[in-house]
């Protein structure tokens, strides 16, 4: 059974509570916090982001930002792409994950994507495992240290 989510607008009301969302320390070198993925957002427009505090019930569990629909560049995956997808620490393991992605893909979907990117770090307790069981294939290709992957969506 999968997850009961819901992705919302991060908004001041929310903002805080969102914030608050962490990963365990010994996953923080593979994925950047909800706050730097607010700065990377407002630092790098170019990249056309997207993204939303991920919901289960009334508390945020997670957080999920994306390139929306980019003519990709140097640099620039996509032209859709899974810049960040966290879940808080002790939500891990619940399937969350898996509903983030589900939801995600059928919104891009809809939107007429045909794959979707991402990438991720290597090393122990990267979330390699996790991307593959969902799909994901490696490209080949290396961006900034990170093993970049491709979904196919057909």
């Amino acid at each position: 059974m999968t997850a009961q989510i819901r992705l919302v607008e991060v908004t001041d009301e929310n903002r805080d509570a969102v914030l608050a969302v962490r990963v365990r320390p010994d996953q923080q070198r593979f994925v950047a916090s909800v706050e730097k993925s607010f700065l990377d957002a407002e630092r790098e427009p170019e990249g056309k982001p997207w993204y939303r505090a991920v919901y289960a019930g009334d508390e945020p569990v997670g957080f999920v930002m994306l390139s929306w629909n980019l003519v990709p560049g140097p640099g620039l995956l996509g032209p859709f792409y899974l810049w960040r997808l966290l879940i808080g620490a002790r939500h891990q393991g619940r399937g969350y994950g898996t509903a983030i992605l589900d939801e995600v893909v059928a919104l891009i979907r809809a939107d007429g994507a045909e794959e979707l990117f991402t990438s991720y770090v290597p090393g122990e307790g990267c979330p390699e495992p996790f991307y593959l069981g969902y799909g994901f294939l490696p490209t080949g290709d290396i961006e900034d240290g990170e093993i970049v992957l491709k979904l196919d969506l057909h």
